[in-house]
C-alpha cells in the first residue's frame, strides 16, 4: 500500500523592508498683497460650495408652474383677484380720504394701512398695488399671467373706489369737498415730481420685499410693509411741500394715480394735450413701477450678499 507524500510547506517570503519616503519639502513663497485681496474678495462672493452667491439670482421663486391654459382652473386664483379688487378698493379710499386731509395724516392712520394687508395677504399676498405686483413679477415671483391678472384687478378695485368717493362727493351737493387732484406739473418741475415718485416707489417695494421674509408673521408683514409707505408719504409730504411749495403731487400707486385728476382736460392743440398725458404717466405710472423693480432686485441684491437664505 503506497504511502501518501507529506505536502511541501509553503515557502516562506521575506518580507521586504520599505525605507519611509521622506516628506517633500514644502516652500512657501511670498504672498503679496494684492493676493491676499483677491482671495479675500473670492471667499466672500463665494458659498461654502464654490458656487457664487449670485447663481440662481434670476431663478424662478414661486413654486406652482402657472400657465394661462391652467390659471384659470383653480378656484383660488379667483379669491386672490377678489382680494386685490377689494384690497385696491380700500386703499384708494384711503388716499382719497388723505387727499382732503393732508398727506401728513398717513402717519396717524397708518393702522388702518396694518389692517387691509392682514385682512388681504391670505388672500393674495396683499399686493393691493402695481409697483409691487410689477416688482414681483420681475424678480420671478409670481408667474407673468399671475401678475397681469393682478394688475386689471387693482386698476378695477381702484375705479370701484372712485366711484365710491365720488357718488358721496355728488350726493353731498355744494357742500361737498372737491375731489383730490395732485399738483399741476409746471416749468422746468418734470424730474422733481418724478424723483419724488421714483423714490417713494423703490422705499415700499424695498419694504415690501424685505416683509417677505417675515411672511409667516403676517402682523410683522403688514406692519413693515406699512412703514414703508407711511415713510414714502412722510418723506414726499416734507420734500413737496418745504422745498416745491405744493402739495399732492404724489400718490405711490399707479392705479390709484389713474383715478385721481392727472390728465389735462384741455389745452390749445390737441398736441398739448396728448403732451400732458404722457407726461402724468411717466411721472404717476411707468416710472414708480420702474421704481418697484428697482427695489425689489435691491433687496434679492444686499440678501445675496449678506448670505440670506
Amino acid at each position: 500500500m503506497a504511502t501518501k507524500k507529506p505536502k511541501a510547506s509553503p515557502k516562506t517570503t521575506k518580507s521586504k523592508t520599505t525605507k519611509p519616503k521622506t516628506a517633500a519639502k514644502t516652500v512657501t513663497k511670498p504672498v503679496s498683497e494684492a493676493s491676499k485681496t483677491h482671495m479675500v474678495e473670492k471667499e466672500v462672493i463665494t458659498s461654502g460650495n464654490g458656487k457664487s452667491c449670485f447663481s440662481g439670482f434670476f431663478s424662478r421663486k414661486y413654486e406652482e408652474k402657472e400657465s394661462i391654459l391652467t390659471v384659470f382652473k383653480n378656484h383660488k386664483f379667483y379669491g386672490a383677484l377678489l382680494g386685490e379688487v377689494l384690497g385696491s378698493m380700500l386703499i384708494t379710499l384711503f388716499l382719497f380720504s388723505l387727499g382732503l386731509m393732508g398727506m401728513a395724516s398717513a402717519a396717524n392712520y397708518s393702522f388702518l394701512i396694518v389692517a387691509v394687508f392682514i385682512a388681504i395677504y391670505s388672500l393674495s399676498g396683499a399686493c393691493l398695488n402695481p409697483i409691487i405686483t410689477v416688482g414681483m413679477m420681475a424678480s420671478r415671483r409670481i408667474s407673468v399671467i399671475r401678475g397681469v391678472m393682478y394688475l386689471i384687478a387693482e386698476v378695477l378695485g381702484a375705479w370701484i373706489g372712485w366711484l365710491i368717493f365720488n357718488s358721496f362727493h355728488l350726493a353731498g351737493g355744494e357742500t361737498a369737498y372737491e375731489i383730490p387732484k395732485v399738483a399741476t406739473v409746471g416749468e422746468n418741475q418734470f424730474w422733481v415730481f418724478a424723483m419724488i415718485e421714483l423714490l417713494g416707489a423703490i422705499t415700499i417695494a424695498f419694504f415690501f420685499a424685505r416683509a417677505l421674509k417675515y411672511k409667516r408673521s403676517v402682523f410683522t408683514f403688514a406692519a413693515t410693509t406699512t412703514g414703508g409707505i407711511v415713510l414714502a408719504m412722510l418723506v414726499g409730504f416734507v420734500v413737496s411741500a418745504a422745498f416745491i411749495g405744493v402739495q399732492n403731487n404724489f400718490v405711490y400707486n399707479p392705479a390709484a394715480a389713474l383715478m385721481f385728476q392727472i390728465f389735462p382736460s384741455s389745452g390749445e392743440s390737441f398736441g398739448e394735450v396728448f403732451g400732458g398725458i404722457c407726461q402724468a404717466l411717466s411721472i404717476y405710472a411707468f416710472l414708480p413701477m420702474i421704481g418697484g423693480v428697482v427695489g425689489f432686485y435691491l433687496s434679492d441684491f444686499m440678501g445675496k450678499l449678506s448670505g440670506e437664505e
